[in-house]
């Protein structure tokens, strides 16, 4: 799937969350890469880079204090790795579920979700 196409797959995902979540996320941005970098992939446990599927870096919204934003900020990252989503989809139906399962999942992270929590959301 080309690069555009995945793109407007995410961005269908992201329009049809429920209306409190999309208005409540602010100074995020959602990147789409192949594959996790080495510096990404160092961030988390799992077994191999390339089932990787997504990741959240940031400070999450439930931990933000009042200093936060006072000077210069640096958004928050939610990355989507493309290949790897692919990898574990059969065609583009699955590749749309997949999407949106793992956006929801990063989200539930800036959130302030644990992995467990996510997991019994059924994310």
């Amino acid at each position: 799937m080309d690069k555009l196409r995945f793109e407007e797959l995410v961005n269908r995902a992201f329009e049809n969350l429920p209306e409190i979540f999309r208005t409540n996320i602010d100074n995020v941005q959602f990147v789409i890469e192949d594959y996790p970098s080495d510096e990404q992939f160092s961030k988390v446990k799992h077994a191999s880079k390339y089932s990787l599927l997504g990741l959240y870096e940031g400070i999450p919204l439930k931990f933000r204090g009042p200093w936060y934003g006072s000077s210069a900020t640096v958004p928050d990252r939610i990355s989507l790795f493309q290949k790897n989503i692919e990898s574990y989809s059969s065609d583009e139906n699955e590749i749309e579920r997949n999407v949106r399962e793992v956006l929801i999942h990063e989200i539930g992270h800036y959130f302030g979700m644990s992995e467990e929590e996510i997991r019994k959301a059924g994310y």
